[in-house]
Order: C-alpha cells, then sequence, then structure tokens
C-alpha cells in the first residue's frame, strides 16, 4: 500500500511495534537496515491474481531474512504496507509501517493473518483514495471499514493480534486483499479501474526511477 504520509526521518514519539507501544522508535527500523531491496511485482502477473500458500516453517534464517527485505523494499517504494507476494514470494505474510488517524505509528509484520471487520450491522465505511505499490502511480477512491483486526503469527510462530483504525485500518484490509489474490482493482466499478490502468501507464516510469534513486541513497 503506498503512503500518504511525509516521514520526514525523525524520531517518532507515538510508536506502536508487534502491536505493543514503545517509547521511541528510529525512521529507518532495523529489519530495512538488515534488508536487501527486491523487485515488487506489478498488477498483471499471475502471483498477484491468486491465493498465497500457508507460511509452516518459523523461526528460520530465511524468513527472516525475507521480511527484512520486504521492510527495505516497501520503504524505498514509498510504502505503508508490503505482501510477500508483492515481491514474488508466494507466502501469507505482509509487513508495514503505518500511522492511524491519531497519529500512532504501527510498524510490524505478520504471518499467515486471518483479517476480522466489524459486524455490519455495527461497521463504518470511509471512502478515501488508496494506492498500491503493484499499481504504481494511480489512486483511486475505495471503500473500507474504519476498524480492522488481524490476526496471525510472527516470525517465531507466537499468536499476533492486530487491530487497527482509521487508515491503518485501511492498510491492513489492503494487504489482506494482497494475500488471497487481490488489489484494490478488484474493488473498483470497471471505469475506475480503467482509470486507474490509465494513471499507472502514464505514471509508472517516474516512479520507477524515483524508487531507483531511493534505492541508491540507502546503499550510500
Amino acid at each position: 500500500m503506498s503512503d500518504r504520509h511525509d516521514r520526514s526521518h525523525l524520531v517518532d514519539r507515538r510508536v506502536r511495534v508487534q502491536g505493543r507501544p514503545v517509547d521511541t522508535y528510529a525512521a529507518l527500523p532495523p529489519e530495512a537496515e538488515r534488508g536487501s531491496v527486491r523487485r515488487v511485482t506489478v498488477v498483471g502477473e499471475e502471483i498477484l491474481s491468486r491465493p498465497c500458500r500457508e507460511v509452516t516453517e518459523f523461526g528460520t534464517a530465511e524468513l527472516s531474512a525475507l521480511i527484512d527485505d520486504m521492510f527495505l523494499t516497501m520503504y524505498v517504494a514509498d510504502g505503508a504496507g508490503l505482501a510477500a507476494n508483492q515481491v514474488d514470494v508466494d507466502l501469507r505474510l505482509f509487513v508495514y509501517d503505518c500511522p492511524d488517524d491519531d497519529g500512532i505509528r504501527h510498524v510490524g509484520h505478520i504471518i499467515n493473518p486471518v483479517l476480522e471487520l466489524p459486524d455490519p450491522g455495527s461497521r463504518r465505511l470511509v471512502d478515501e483514495f488508496e494506492g498500491c505499490l503493484s499499481v504504481p502511480g494511480a489512486a483511486m477512491a475505495v471503500p473500507r471499514t474504519d476498524r480492522a483486526v488481524v490476526r496471525g503469527l510472527d516470525k517465531d510462530g507466537s499468536p499476533l493480534a492486530i487491530e487497527g483504525t482509521g487508515y491503518f485500518a485501511r492498510c491492513l484490509q489492503h494487504e489482506a486483499d494482497h494475500l488471497v489474490g487481490h488489489t484494490y482493482l478488484d474493488r473498483l466499478s470497471k471505469r475506475d479501474r480503467k482509470d486507474a490502468l490509465r494513471q499507472m501507464e502514464e505514471r509508472r516510469e517516474d516512479v520507477f526511477a524515483q524508487r531507483a534513486t531511493k534505492a541508491g541513497s540507502l546503499r550510500r
């Protein structure tokens, strides 16, 4: 998911890491410091249109390295969230670094997530512009609930429950969609989908150039 916020490279004061509050947290988390940049898949690639496989092995060096790479790739692409199939890996996993509407920054990863939304009678839908790192350069209004919970596991196999409100709830829903083979384009009318794809074609090369520049600066 694209990030609508200016990160400004400041140390944050209100942060939850893996759902738990911390006093301060660096603009670039340790996972990203260890990671390598991977190519972001683009809508139309087959891996984005099918459900991902469950993760069955935990506590491995390979899983930790994947999470590290996903964090760095997300920052290079100016994202607020990134699913594993967006780096061409067929696993149920996403990472995030996303603020909610109260200004609290949420950072973490979750594996094999199950999305829980409010009951239809109590949920509130919000139309807000949404972008996707796999639909580079496009943004469209998408209705999402203003609250969401994902339950899953961390990289060591310990249980996690992450609750989001506002923009962070949108992020959780967006990334959970990826893991079942959907992008936000699938939630649009045919007309709006066509508009989003037109935006992507017009802007994608500029977006790729910006990512390359940022990747180069982070390697220095």
